[in-house]
């Protein structure tokens, strides 16, 4: 989903938003704690974004008793994907960890020293003739 470009992600980002909204939070959304923050701009978060529509994904494949996942499918959603996908996102040093309710902090992204530290080194730019 990260990949989509515009207007494409702007579309599948509003179904999983609907599915978050109306489906995951109003169930499967515990007490904002320091010990368990949650981020009311979660969308700005690209790692929840993915994870999100991974579990997503999965709850649409596994929810469907009729697929081959069978009765058993929901079960399996709940205990392969549900948890450890909560329990990530809302780690005290996870994702939202800098994010308080009412209060969003963009993620500090990890710094590199090189973008592409084995490409080839930079040259002059191409002449124009």
């Amino acid at each position: 989903m990260l990949y989509l470009e515009a207007p494409e992600y702007g579309r599948a980002l509003r179904q999983l938003t609907l599915w978050v909204h109306h489906v995951l939070l109003p169930v499967y959304g515990r007490e904002v704690t320091s010990m368990a923050p949650w981020c009311s701009r979660w969308w700005e978060h690209p790692e929840a974004v993915a994870q999100l529509h991974g579990l997503w994904l999965a709850w649409g494949e596994l929810s469907d008793t009729g697929s081959e996942s069978g009765m058993s499918g929901p079960a399996s959603w709940h205990r392969d994907f549900l948890g450890p996908v909560m329990q990530n996102l809302r780690d005290p040093s996870g994702v939202f960890a800098g994010c308080k309710p009412g209060s969003h902090r963009p993620k500090e992204v990890p710094a590199v020293d090189a973008v592409d530290p084995f490409g080839p080194p930079p040259g002059p730019p191409p002449a124009h003739g």
